[in-house]
């Protein structure tokens, strides 16, 4: 009989540890099936939000109030690379005209503030502050084509307080008339004009570089002539230039300068 209890006793243990494994396997599958389900809710959850916040940045920052400034215009940033130039509506939008004196000869000038603002307004500032007085014309070409004037050194070195552009009203054809007055700037560097100019005295072909042509800020309307027989001497030739050009043998000043 005791045999038998025993039995029984060992019977009803292996079934309650049954019941008992069969209880935790059931718990553990529901938790595992839990824990997939809310794995999916969440991922569904990061996916919603983010592509929520990606369309609400996308039009915040292309049609609602964070929308981007336009670009600036090649104009505009040039602004930030001029040094000590005034700003374009100097010019007035209108031409000046005036004269420039080289030692007695008096040139009639005209300057185009329409189709070169940003050189005729710093030419204007430098005739307000009486700037080219005094300033001698440092470079000739060998065959007499132009003058070049109005360095703060003399012999043509860039003022580091007074430098512009971008390069204005260039020709597409390269070709600069006889009377054309233009803006001297460094090889390849379109924000290198500032106090000189150069004035043709023939037609003339200079090319261009990465930078384009040379800035026309006018022409001259009477003199040229005279500004030619000061030239007709030729270059001083202790001042010749691996290029040819030269001081002028018979020195040249600018002795007024004025624009209305």
């Amino acid at each position: 009989m005791a045999s038998n209890s025993n039995q029984q006793r060992d019977s009803r243990e292996a079934q309650r540890r049954l019941k008992v494994y069969e209880a935790r396997q059931q718990l553990n599958a529901t938790q595992s099936k839990r824990r997939v389900r809310d794995n999916i809710f969440a991922i569904v959850g990061v996916v919603l939000v983010a592509g929520l916040a990606g369309f609400t940045q996308f039009f915040y920052f292309t049609s609602g109030p964070g929308a981007p400034t336009p670009a600036p215009t090649a104009t505009e940033v040039a602004a930030d690379q001029n040094v000590g130039a005034p700003d374009p509506s100097l010019a007035e939008d209108r031409v000046w005209t005036g004269e420039v004196s080289f030692n007695d000869a008096v040139l009639g000038i005209s300057l185009d503030g329409t189709l070169a603002p940003q050189a005729v307004a710093g030419m204007v500032q430098d005739m307000q502050a009486g700037y080219y007085p005094g300033k001698n014309c440092h470079r000739l070409a060998p065959d007499a084509s132009f003058l070049q004037c109005g360095s703060i050194d003399g012999v043509g070195g860039p003022d580091s307080a007074f430098s512009y552009g971008p390069v204005e009203n260039d020709p597409a054809d390269n070709s600069y008339p006889a009377g054309t007055i233009a803006m001297a700037r460094s090889g390849g560097d379109a924000y290198s004009e500032g106090h000189q100019f150069f004035i043709l005295l023939t037609d003339t072909t200079l090319g261009s570089d990465a930078a384009g042509g040379y800035s026309i800020v006018g022409t001259v309307t009477s003199g040229l002539d005279a500004l030619k027989a000061l030239v007709a001497s030729g270059i001083d030739p202790t001042t010749v230039a691996s290029d040819g050009t030269g001081a002028p043998l018979n020195p040249i000043t600018i002795t007024g300068f004025t624009l209305q």
